[in-house]
């Protein structure tokens, strides 16, 4: 949506308009060293990565880990307490290394006014253990700042620190499920911060109301972000201060080209793992994807049987919908060509042997009903996730769920679920954010599920090296809106459909 002149005119108000404001900031804490918006990465094999925000800085984050609540044992330290202009907080974080694979420990973040929590740790490439993750776009928050729906009491969300009277099923149902799956990604679109407009108490007071809605959204999803691995990359919505209209004079510094998002995750994103392959054009290949990785940005990491590449569809490629020049401007993150060297690379290194499944998320999808397909996005990534048989993609931006199936330069694969060369497709930008559903229609032939009735998101099942689940969760009540099984042969250790 555009900037209308009343939003811009508010950007520039008095500081007595200000004054007038009603920015929902949540209440600092007494004790500033008071850990908040917690959240985990697998940021290196045999790593997590814990991080969290406080308002004050901390010299020295610390936290405490062991695989018994009773005994924590063992201390991870670092320097690592950031900010930028206009947050509140400081972003702090931590690595814990040499941990056992797939492997539960306590933490416990040092501070006067903390609680032990647990993890599990990732799995080693190569485990063929059967596991389920969680793929979601375009969240938001709940309440006054959000799209809060008016629902039946009895599905109203009961998550700590989430108020009962707000609904954001989504998150209800990811806390409710807990057990359920490992680890969530995130290809985008997270807080909603640069929706601030849409709420008439945040008039003229846009700088603080930014702020508010990011605070609010780490604060409702930490019970999740704090238990489960949450790996995320950027959406248009993580770019600038307010929709439409990124520029330096309008957006205060610190509120423009994707700061808060750099600040949160860049130091906890992973580049790209170790080849866990004996062939050495595979481990070369995973050594140049490292050295061209751009974490939060692009980068790609394993986890048991699956290989999972993260994209930046905003930047960073030719024609990019937010890059240099375009109206959010924002970018370049890489030397020219980098992010698709990247790709080439970490693709090239997959050896199926040992990761026979291959994941690309993203934000903009190419194949969607309705509006919204990203041409410039396709032109640029799609032939290399056939060429290395990438065997499923995820992408958001979106507002519904869909499913395509697997298809390539707009032509749907003759083998369809049953070892098919061609990519399947799916969109999961229905998790719930304040801009409402997307339209399902026109919808094309191959598409072969199209919802937007409700909030929603997909989880992704591993059963064994050839066969995929995947299934699109109702947040209302955990129903299975569609299920489909993908069956791939992965019979050659380096797949190359040039």
């Amino acid at each position: 949506m555009l900037i209308s002149s009343f939003v811009t005119l508010s950007l520039l108000a008095s500081q007595a308009s200000l004054a007038l404001a009603k920015a929902n900031l949540p209440p600092i804490p007494a004790d500033k060293s008071t850990p908040i918006h917690q959240r985990l990465s697998l940021t290196a094999p045999q790593t997590i990565s814990v991080a969290w925000n406080t308002y004050e800085k901390l010299a020295k984050p610390c936290v405490q880990y062991g695989e018994s609540e009773s005994s924590l044992t063992q201390t991870a330290c670092s320097t690592s307490s950031v900010t930028y202009k206009t947050s509140r907080t400081w972003a702090n974080s931590v690595r814990i290394d040499g941990l056992k694979p797939a492997t539960k420990y306590y933490y416990k973040i040092v501070s006067t006014n903390s609680t032990a929590d647990f993890f599990q740790t990732g799995r080693e490439a190569g485990d063929m253990t059967p596991f389920t993750m969680v793929t979601l776009a375009d969240l938001g928050v709940v309440g006054p700042d959000g799209y809060t729906l008016n629902g039946d009491a009895s599905k109203r969300d009961t998550i700590p620190q989430v108020d009962p009277s707000l609904e954001h099923t989504t998150i209800s149902q990811l806390a409710k499920s807990v057990a359920d799956y490992e680890f969530i990604i995130h290809p985008g679109d997270l807080a909603y911060a640069d929706d601030w407009q849409e709420k008439t108490h945040n008039q003229g007071d846009g700088q603080n109301a930014y702020e508010a809605i990011i605070e609010q959204f780490y604060d409702q999803l930490a019970p999740v972000s704090g238990r489960k691995p949450y790996m995320v990359s950027p959406g248009n919505h993580e770019a600038d201060c307010i929709e439409g209209g990124y520029k330096l004079g309008v957006c205060p510094q610190g509120q423009y080209n994707f700061t808060d998002f750099m600040n949160r995750f860049g130091a906890i994103s992973p580049a790209a793992y170790p080849s866990s392959s004996q062939n050495a054009a595979a481990i070369a290949n995973a050594k140049k994807a490292r050295s061209l990785a751009v974490p939060p940005f692009w980068f790609s990491f394993d986890y048991g049987q699956v290989h999972i590449a993260m994209i930046d569809t905003e930047t960073d490629f030719t024609n990019s919908p937010d890059g240099p020049g375009t109206t959010l401007d924002a970018g370049n993150f890489g030397s020219v060509g980098q992010q698709m060297a990247f790709l080439e690379a970490d693709l090239a290194s997959v050896d199926r042997s040992v990761t026979p499944w291959v994941i690309v998320a993203g934000h903009r999808p190419w194949y969607t009903a309705g509006s919204g397909a990203c041409k410039p996005c396709q032109a640029a990534f799609e032939k290399t996730l056939y060429k290395y048989g990438v065997d499923l993609a995820a992408f958001g931006h979106v507002h519904n769920l869909q499913r395509y199936a697997p298809v390539y330069n707009n032509t749907a694969d003759a083998a369809g679920y049953n070892n098919p060369k061609a990519p399947m497709y799916v969109v999961i930008g229905g998790a719930g954010n304040i801009e409402g559903h997307s339209s399902i229609t026109p919808r094309q032939s191959y598409n072969e599920f199209a919802y937007n009735d409700s909030f929603g998101y997909g989880t992704l099942t591993f059963h064994n090296r050839t066969h995929l689940e995947v299934k699109f969760i109702n947040s209302v009540n955990g129903s299975v809106l569609d299920q489909s099984m993908l069956y791939k042969e992965h019979k050659d250790n380096f797949v190359n459909q040039s």
